[in-house]
């Protein structure tokens, strides 16, 4: 990798800031040589590509997530009552005893669908919107610039969670979904799989069931936009100038982890309340702020981080598993070049 320090990366909620650089140096490098927009086609396929492999290792996380966050829905917990998810640890031995691997994988198929539209096209519309922002405020393209990188990273993620919406609703829904009646949270979809499911919420919901909660979803990325950038960029910079490192896997890997984390505590909230009215049946919920009081009155403020640390564990692996996917990706691809 080379010496000088890459532009900065964009925001990937789902953890994918150090694959952005990747993508940068992978796929777009005559951005730094000349003014030719780049190829939104080959970021959407090398970003997709990494993110399918990294999910599939993430995806028991997610899982987990999902339902601590819709346990005790609504329901202030009195003392002594006992929780079917006590913790990451034992909901991941818990799942896997009542429901074995296919219970971990829940929703894997639609996930594949998920990151292909959601880190496909947020990586792939990232370095076209930049270059036209820069072309319109006639700026130099090759210099860095914050808050153009700010601005493509916002608008690309508020694009691609509106596009992928539905498929974050089936997922959700079917991962919420225990075969295991002791183990259910939360209100049961079953669905046979992805088509079956949208088939199943376009017929009795129409088209809004199917984007349903997808002011939530863009919410929640829009929040993850405006935090992610500024903080894995600082983060970095330490790494470099106090930590000694070079600007390299390493460096980016620990950036990604460290800015995950508080990443997790501006996310976690919009997470809990996108989780929520995805899963929902009929009108629990008229809206993100409909939500957002209603689960603080029921169950406290500190029902907004219900999840957190499998919110944490799936972001921090993710980053590094879609770091390392993009690398062979990059590689495939200079090869047909």
């Amino acid at each position: 990798m080379a010496a000088s320090t890459p532009p900065s990366p964009a925001f990937h909620p789902s953890g994918t800031a150090a694959a952005s650089t990747l993508v940068n140096n992978a796929l777009t490098t005559t951005t730094t040589q000349t003014k030719k927009k780049p190829s939104a086609a080959l970021g959407f396929l090398a970003g997709g590509i990494a993110a399918c492999g990294a999910v599939t290792i993430t995806n028991p996380a997610e899982v987990i997530k999902t339902r601590l966050q819709l346990q005790g829905e609504l329901m202030r917990q009195a003392p002594g009552t006992k929780r079917i998810y006590t913790n990451s640890g034992q909901a991941f031995i818990h799942i896997a005893k009542f429901e074995g691997i296919r219970g971990l994988q829940r929703g894997l198929g639609c996930a594949y669908m998920y990151q292909i539209m959601m880190n496909g096209t947020r990586l792939g519309l990232y370095d076209p919107i930049k270059h036209t922002i820069h072309a319109a405020l006639k700026t130099d393209p090759t210099k860095n610039n914050n808050f153009v990188n700010i601005a493509a990273g916002g608008m690309g993620g508020v694009i691609s969670a509106a596009l992928a919406s539905p498929l974050f609703l089936v997922k959700t829904r079917l991962q919420s979904y225990s075969s295991h009646e002791a183990s259910r949270v939360g209100q049961q979809h079953y669905y046979k799989h992805t088509v079956d499911a949208l088939r199943h919420i376009y017929k009795t919901e129409g088209l809004r069931g199917i984007y349903r909660g997808v002011d939530a979803s863009m919410m929640r990325t829009g929040a993850g936009s405006a935090v992610q950038l500024p903080l894995y960029d600082v983060v970095k910079q330490k790494m470099i100038h106090i930590g000694g490192l070079e600007n390299g896997a390493l460096c980016h890997g620990l950036s990604s982890l460290i800015s995950g984390f508080f990443l997790c505590i501006v996310m976690n909230p919009f997470d809990i309340i996108s989780t929520r009215m995805f899963n929902q049946g009929g009108s629990l919920y008229k809206s993100p702020a409909d939500c957002l009081v209603k689960t603080i009155k029921a169950e406290g403020v500190s029902a907004l981080y219900k999840g957190f640390t499998a919110h944490y564990l799936r972001i921090g692996p993710h980053t590094i598993f879609t770091f390392v996917f993009m690398e062979q990706v990059k590689t495939l691809f200079e090869r047909f070049q």
